[in-house]
């Protein structure tokens, strides 16, 4: 399978060891060149330097060719954009967003875009801990 990940923050960069690992072509897309050192020395894939955004730079990463697209930049608008036109334009078969704002998220789904939100998974993991966890309150108040 031929990825192409946009990000290579910590989720970014996990991915992409993993899929690597695994056998798959990755390229992973980053404005900072900094950025590529979390992928460690291990990793066999594709770096590109730039932004998402730009139909170039997505060109360089081999998006033409590729079977995913991940889009997990630290800004909301990035990653939707870029998410956008790898559907739109290159029609990439499978496009993954992770978005933060729980209401664009939503919208965004609404859309046709696959999302992920952070946000949305955590609260509802903290919610059912606490749930898990409860214990009945005794009847003397909070004391």
């Amino acid at each position: 399978m031929k990825v192409v990940i946009l990000g290579c923050g910590r989720v970014g960069s996990t991915l992409a060891r993993s899929l690597d690992a695994e056998g798959h072509h990755v390229t992973v897309i980053d404005r900072n060149q900094q950025q590529f050192q979390r992928l460690g020395t291990d990793f066999h894939g594709a770096t590109v330097r730039g932004t998402g955004i730009d139909e170039d730079v997505l060109r360089r990463a081999g998006i033409e060719e590729a079977d995913v697209f991940v889009a997990v930049t630290n800004g909301d608008n990035t990653s939707i954009m870029a998410s956008q036109i790898v559907q739109e334009i290159f029609e990439v078969p499978h496009v993954v967003t992770r978005i933060y704002d729980p209401v664009r998220e939503q919208l965004y789904r609404s859309l046709g875009l696959d999302t992920v939100c952070p946000t949305t998974l955590i609260a509802g993991l903290v919610h059912e801990k606490l749930r898990d966890n409860a214990t009945v309150p005794s009847s003397g108040g909070a004391g």
